[in-house]
């Protein structure tokens, strides 16, 4: 589906509280940076991340703190078009006991980007909002995402914000659309019109809300972002569960199956749903 004809399909969706307001973002990002240089920080680096198949903790850890700083690139640069290259001075450490600060010591950089960049400043992003927001939006969730890996990695139980959860939730529904040019399974994801809705139970306004995509011939579209239960007939399929819980969902990172999820419909649709959306 061309881009223009999915932002108008996503203009007529309400927005319930998400997303959140730009200084969130930024505010979370350093949490979530520090965090995750904590629980990586006198780990074994060779030790496996379950949620990434084939990495370890360094690998884990060489991801978070090059994509905080590719991502800082783009917004210094404002780039207006998909950059040819990622090239960009990283001062990795050679030795990989010394990731763990290396990734703390980005914060400062990355937060004087953040709080020197016009968050409704045009930009190119490979997602629905072409502006500087959207990766400030995305450089939180992806480094929430991976702090929780690397937690569960060493034994940890993980937490997380609801306000935040919901929010990830919400930026991982309104980009999927758009995620084919790295998730390639992700533009076979068809249906006959089966709609499937997400919905995070144990909270209201930011931290709440239902989704609701349609899986169309041609593919598959948001159809509501709301704070209540907003269908006129029954879905496809539902799955209602936590915020938190649901993020982890969508991320691959849990199973429908488990127990904290209240499930009902066609799960054939929700086996579908997450054969094309893993990535």
């Amino acid at each position: 589906m061309p881009r223009t004809e999915r932002r108008q399909q996503m203009a007529t969706t309400s927005a319930a509280g998400h997303p959140l307001p730009y200084d969130t973002y930024r505010e979370a990002i350093e949490r979530e940076t520090r965090r995750f240089a904590e629980v990586v920080r006198g780990a074994d680096p060779a030790r496996a991340v379950p949620a990434c198949p084939d990495w370890a903790l360094a690998d884990l850890t060489r991801h978070v703190g090059s994509l905080q700083r590719w991502f800082c690139a783009l917004l210094t640069r404002r780039v207006q078009e998909p950059p040819r290259s990622r090239e960009v001075e990283l001062g990795m450490p050679e030795d990989v006991r010394e990731l763990a600060d290396w990734v703390a010591a980005g914060v400062p950089e990355v937060a004087a980007v953040l709080r020197d960049t016009d968050p409704g400043a045009a930009m190119w992003a490979w997602g629905e909002d072409q502006h500087a927001r959207f990766w400030a939006r995305r450089m939180l969730h992806e480094t929430l995402v991976h702090r929780v890996d690397a937690e569960r990695a060493v034994g940890g139980e993980p937490d997380v914000d609801p306000v935040l959860a919901a929010d990830g939730v919400d930026e991982f529904l309104v980009n999927l659309p758009y995620a084919g040019i790295f998730a390639p399974g992700v533009t076979k994801l068809r249906g006959d019109g089966e709609t499937l809705a997400f919905r995070c139970t144990g909270g209201d306004g930011a931290s709440g809300g239902q989704w609701r995509v349609r899986l169309d011939p041609d593919g598959f579209r948001l159809l509501t972002r709301t704070s209540g239960d907003t269908a006129s007939e029954p879905d496809t399929v539902a799955v209602h569960g936590p915020a938190e819980d649901l993020l982890l969902l969508l991320y691959g990172r849990r199973s429908y199956q488990e127990p904290v999820f209240d499930v009902s419909g066609d799960v054939t649709v929700l086996d579908r749903w997450f054969a094309h959306t893993a990535f």
